[in-house]
């Protein structure tokens, strides 16, 4: 019996588990432009659902990983998490409305410009949050293996990007971390540890409304199935993987690393946009 041309599906999903949920971001910023590789001439709703799907496995098992190490800031996640699922419905359905070359574009200029300001951003001491301007909230998080951290952000300004992030997630299948991320480390003065686990437990609520609206409009219908299958298969052991490396990466590191593959991704999927 030959093997299943697909299988290789399990490998990719376990490299977007790892990497993912080592940087906070889901996973879909790699999954979504390798499946508009693979699949030319899939519907943007199809490959949106799919990488929604998968993002939700990838970041509920993460989630798992960075709740064991008290990593996860619970109260500002669930406002948080509320906040990106109007945005996430709308950008679910949304998606139908926009032609894939139109897709393509959108997608790599916004992986341009998340990846150039996160590379020429001035430096700044990540590992000792300050108070953000105009700060209402202050939170209190102790890690498992003891260390404290003690942070202040504004509320509001969270709560807006916030539904900005949950529509522009959901409407690119990228789940959003790689937004959410930078957001919370450095305009609401996260620990980018807390910010990567926290963003995965905020993902996981918001790439659940984002999938759950894609089973009811059909996206799934058109194909997809199996492929989430067997990317959510890799996707559960890489995201275990990625949240114990966390441990032994330096903040910075997990920013810089994010900006260059942010960057690289949307040249990539925009050149061959232009090039249709």
């Amino acid at each position: 019996m030959s093997p299943d041309p697909q299988l290789w599906l399990v490998a990719l999903g376990f490299g977007v588990g790892a990497l993912g949920t080592l940087i906070g971001a889901g996973g879909g910023f790699i999954l979504v432009p390798v499946l508009l590789l693979v699949y030319p001439h899939a519907d943007p709703s199809t490959i949106t659902s799919i990488s929604l799907a998968v993002v939700f496995v990838n970041a509920t098992s993460g989630s798992w990983a960075y709740a064991r190490m008290k990593r996860i800031d619970y109260r500002s996640g669930l406002i948080f998490a509320a906040a990106t699922i109007p945005g996430a419905v709308i950008g679910a359905y949304s998606t139908d409305f926009i032609p894939r070359r139109q897709f393509n574009l959108i997608f790599g200029v916004l992986m341009i410009a998340m990846g150039i300001y996160l590379l020429t951003r001035q430096k700044a001491d990540l590992s000792t949050p300050g108070r953000a301007s105009n700060s209402d909230t202050t939170r209190t998080l102790v890690e498992a293996d003891g260390t404290s951290h003690v942070y202040s952000y504004n509320l509001k300004l969270g709560t807006g990007l916030s539904v900005a992030v949950g529509y522009l997630s959901s409407l690119l299948g990228i789940g959003g971390g790689i937004i959410h991320v930078p957001a919370l480390a450095h305009l609401l003065n996260f620990p980018v540890h807390v910010a990567t686990a926290t963003s995965h437990f905020i993902l996981a609520i918001m790439a659940l409304a984002g999938t759950l609206v894609h089973v009811l409009n059909g996206s799934f219908s058109q194909g997809g199935a199996m492929q989430t299958i067997y990317l959510s298969a890799g996707v559960l052991f890489g995201a275990q993987i990625g949240a114990r490396l966390s441990s032994r990466v330096k903040g910075g590191f997990i920013i810089r690393s994010l900006a260059v593959a942010i960057a690289l991704v949307g040249i990539r999927i925009l050149a061959t946009s232009l090039k249709a």
